[in-house]
């Protein structure tokens, strides 16, 4: 067991005005596995990055261990990936790997075939494996879960629970309760690192909160109360105070002892004065050391339409084709108000089968395909791809093409954690986590009579996923979607459709 100290940790990146980091300090043990969350753009990554000191910062983080990076950069995506995994291991015995591999589900067979011809979800596992058996690392895991299907995601979340020595950066809950037992946060005003899973943190952060918030309506009635009692002494005092000048005076001149009782009276209520508002000034100041870190998760909203039939999807026995089949027949019916999650192993044909009740037309890729589609004449989608690559120029000229109402969309980006300078950015700069909320925030802005996404949760972090969440259960809107968190689907209500790969 060792410490990773961070003391004193400043950081603003060059040109910017607003810090990363300014002045934190907190330390963690090496024997750990850690969870870090924060809302996207809080600087999780940027955390990771000046932990491998790629970047400049002020302050010191001092540690014994050396750090290795998830996703690790393949150059040679061409190499056999025995080579690759020989390049980053150096002399390890072939059994251990074969250990590591077997624990992950990844055959033998996987280590003898070129990198690229790996999917995704084996990559994540080889590169996990290779990199746990380099000794004396700590290893930074930075989102793993984006090229993983919900079983991939149980396994690889069981095998980091066998391990130690980790931070890993997820915004899937379940994932994140499985695989670790720390919880390193990012929050709006300072860095927490508490003990125990994901939903044990949550927990304590909810009663945290809720706690501030009555705290804050207690001291804001205190507050309203002394302002009276200030107001109605000072009325009192200033009328006592009155009776030692003046006309009122007058009728006291002749007694000595008369005089000196008014101004003893005079005295008090003046003290009284200043007592409360010294208690008031007080309470405002209690007052000012609440609510500042609390995540403003505010409620979305959406209008979806009122289609005039009931059943607005089918499919009966649908194999969609490129040359060969690409998947086991499909069958579904959705109604108005329900929602149906597209489940099943990566690459098995969940956005085929989107795709197609799209009517795509794509002349370089023709989808064909066997069985019936159904769909209600009229009927109006809205749809939220896994692409982001082609959001480029401004964001308000994204809007103006879409169709979508300036002032609506952008106070929705606001809801889901825009500040006001990101409006100005180009969209190429934003990161992987706020382009997906600029897709769903336009899906919003649109009246449709069936919502399509397809893994529209990727990069997007915990708070924005509970208020979509919220958003869903409130308007109950009518959906078809493709994703993996599987809190995000039970919290949604939908019911689960599985996509079977042809050897299934």
């Amino acid at each position: 067991m060792s410490l990773i100290q961070v003391t004193d940790l400043s950081f603003t990146y060059e040109g910017s005005s607003d810090p990363v980091f300014e002045h934190v300090t907190f330390q963690l043990d090496t024997d750990w596995k850690l969870g870090f969350t924060g809302r996207n753009g809080r600087g999780k990554t940027t955390f990771l990055n000046l932990l491998r000191n790629l970047m400049e910062y002020t302050g010191s983080i001092i540690s014994s261990v050396t750090f290795d990076y998830f996703p690790y950069e393949v150059e040679d995506q061409e190499a056999q990936t025995l080579d690759i995994i020989n390049s980053i291991l150096g002399d390890c015995p072939y059994w251990e790997l074969k250990r590591e591999l077997t624990k992950l589900q990844v055959s033998e067979e996987a280590l003898y075939r070129p990198y690229n011809t790996l999917s995704n979800g084996e990559r994540t596992k080889v590169l996990l494996a290779a990199l746990f058996l380099r000794e004396g690392s700590f290893l930074l895991i930075d989102e793993p879960t984006n090229h993983l299907d919900r079983e991939g995601r149980k396994l690889v979340s069981q095998y980091l629970n066998s391990k130690k020595g980790f931070i890993l950066v997820s915004h899937d809950r379940k994932f994140l309760d499985d695989s670790v037992d720390h919880i390193l946060s990012i929050n709006r005003a300072d860095i927490e690192v508490q003990k125990g899973n994901f939903s044990a943190w949550y927990e304590n952060r909810q009663k945290k909160d809720q706690y501030e918030q009555s705290e804050n309506q207690r001291l804001k009635k205190d507050i309203r109360h002394l302002e009276a009692a200030a107001r109605q002494s000072g009325e009192w005092a200033d009328k006592v105070e009155a009776t030692k000048i003046g006309k009122k005076s007058m009728i006291y001149e002749t007694s000595i002892d008369t005089r000196a009782y008014v101004g003893e009276k005079s005295r008090r209520m003046q003290m009284r004065r200043k007592n409360l508002e010294r208690r008031q000034n007080q309470a405002i100041e209690d007052k000012r050391g609440l609510l500042k870190n609390i995540e403003e998760a505010e409620d979305l909203k959406l209008y979806p339409l009122k289609h005039h039939s009931d059943r607005l999807l089918a499919l009966k026995d649908v194999v969609p084709y490129y040359g060969s089949p690409v998947c086991g027949p499909v069958s579904l019916i959705l109604e108005q108000g329900q929602r149906v999650s597209l489940q099943g192993q990566n690459g098995s044909g969940k956005t085929t089968i989107l795709k197609l009740i799209l009517g795509d037309k794509d002349p370089d890729s023709p989808i064909a395909y066997h069985g019936t589609i159904e769909l209600a004449s009229g009927l109006k989608i809205s749809y939220v791809s896994q692409d982001t690559s082609f959001l480029k120029g401004s964001l308000t000229e994204y809007g103006m093409q879409c169709g979508v109402d300036d002032s609506l969309f952008k106070a929705l980006l606001r809801k889901l954690d825009f500040s006001r300078a990101q409006f100005q950015k180009p969209l190429e700069t934003y990161s992987e986590g706020q382009k997906k909320k600029i897709l769903i925030a336009r899906s919003l802005c649109e009246q449709a009579h069936l919502y399509i996404w397809d893994e529209p949760l990727n990069f997007i972090d915990i708070y924005s996923r509970i208020q979509i969440e919220n958003l869903i259960r409130k308007f109950q809107p009518s959906m078809l979607f493709v994703e993996h968190d599987e809190f995000f689907t039970q919290n949604a209500g939908a019911r689960i459709v599985t996509v079977r790969t042809l050897q299934s």
